[in-house]
């Protein structure tokens, strides 16, 4: 029979939806390791969302820049110590860049690991950082098992290493250790919980609002709609035909755009019936308040990452915000992160690290370092002293962040 209407015949143009995390994999069970997510593959979801949402990235890039300081001072007369902090392992990386990499994974993922070598007459010391989603519990939380592609898990291609302060010896005679950071969490033995696990959804909802202002921009902000195709066609493959060929003509110029067949024996009828939104503000507020939401969940601060710019550069709220991120979060953490890394040095080379301190520094300064009291009092239109022996100290010698007193 001839001219039936094929409407069941649809097409969606541009369709850019896609999932926020798209993990499928099935719950994995091991007698060798302890899962980290039902699928073991929750630091690869922790990794892409990270990677989706800018705000979130952003935060995590300066929490781990802030941890790991500006720099170490330490005892310069000991030249053991000097050299570690300059060159810690054999591929010539500072303790600087090793902390930073593993204040990035403790940021990202809620655990971070490093790598400890030595040998057997504790000659030397080495550290390595090692990437936290390479690396998992064993069953007897005894070690940590590293693989390189954990979807596709095999023993024999598997590195088992103990937590120090066990070490295991290495063919090539080295000893071998790792250190394991993990931020406590109720329920949760085996890993830590990222700071941010309370936020998660926020973020998922900040990328896809990024995701819906891009979508509009790459459809031209054309309207989204159906076009109702008005044409006579014999068979389901004739139908498919039509689509395609108006598919292959539409796609990528108007917005999304929903393709259907219909019969109509009064003549052309095809039209285009535009679906309009007016809701561009709620989407607005939302990814505002999912930013503020992101900034709740780290425990961190507006303007230590850029966004209060667009109200101006506040100089004077910047120091007070990292003052207060100093004292609840940023000392805390380095405290975490050094005193194993000082246990082993203290341990394996006998080397005092009662000087090695991390350097904070703020990121913007409201006088400059070498200003004497008195002229930063001048300025700030207060009283002054000039016969005052406190007010002629440098302004570095009355901060935490100058890395030695002027004498």
């Amino acid at each position: 029979m001839k001219n039936k209407a094929y409407s069941q015949k649809v097409a969606i143009i541009n369709n850019r939806i896609e999932p926020f995390i798209k993990m499928g994999a099935a719950k994995i069970d091991s007698n060798l390791f302890w899962r980290w997510g039902d699928d073991n593959l929750f630091p690869i979801a922790l990794s892409m969302m990270s990677r989706k949402s800018t705000t979130h990235r952003r935060i995590i890039n300066d929490k781990a820049d802030y941890i790991s300081g500006k720099g170490f001072t330490y005892d310069n007369t000991n030249p053991i110590l000097k050299q570690f902090v300059e060159c810690a392992n054999g591929y010539g990386e500072t303790l600087r860049k090793i902390l930073n990499k593993v204040a990035f994974d403790k940021s990202l993922f809620g655990n971070a690991f490093i790598e400890v070598v030595t040998d057997e007459a504790n000659s030397f010391i080495a550290m390595f950082h090692q990437d936290a989603s390479k690396c998992r519990v064993s069953k007897d939380q005894k070690q940590i098992i590293l693989h390189h592609d954990w979807a596709n898990f095999t023993a024999k291609t598997a590195k088992k290493l103990p937590i120090f302060p066990e070490f295991k010896k290495n063919a090539n005679g080295t000893l071998r250790s790792i250190i394991h950071y993990k931020d406590y969490e109720p329920m949760f033995e085996n890993y830590g919980v990222p700071p941010y696990i309370a936020g998660m959804n926020v973020s998922a909802i900040a990328y896809k609002t990024d995701k819906w202002n891009i979508s509009r921009l790459d459809n031209s902000f054309q309207l989204s709609g159906v076009m109702l195709l008005d044409a006579s066609v014999d068979s389901d493959e004739e139908a498919t035909q039509v689509v395609k060929t108006a598919e292959k003509k539409f796609a990528g110029k108007p917005g999304q755009v929903m393709f259907m067949m219909k019969d109509s024996s009064e003549g052309d009828n095809s039209k285009f019936i535009p679906i309009t939104a007016s809701n561009e503000a709620d989407w607005s507020k939302l990814h505002d308040q999912a930013t503020t939401d992101i900034i709740v969940a780290h425990s961190w601060f507006r303007s230590l990452s850029g966004l209060d710019y667009g109200t101006g550069f506040n100089s004077e709220r910047i120091i007070y915000e990292y003052e207060v991120a100093l004292n609840t979060v940023i000392l805390a953490e380095q405290e975490e992160i050094m005193e194993p890394i000082k246990e082993a040095i203290q341990s394996i080379i006998k080397q005092d690290c009662s000087t090695l301190e991390i350097i904070n520094r703020p990121p913007a300064k409201s006088k400059p370092l070498y200003m004497k009291v008195w002229e930063a009092r001048k300025a700030d239109g207060l009283e002054y002293d000039l016969e005052d022996p406190l007010q002629q100290l440098f302004v570095a010698q009355i901060t935490k962040y100058a890395m030695k007193n002027i004498d």
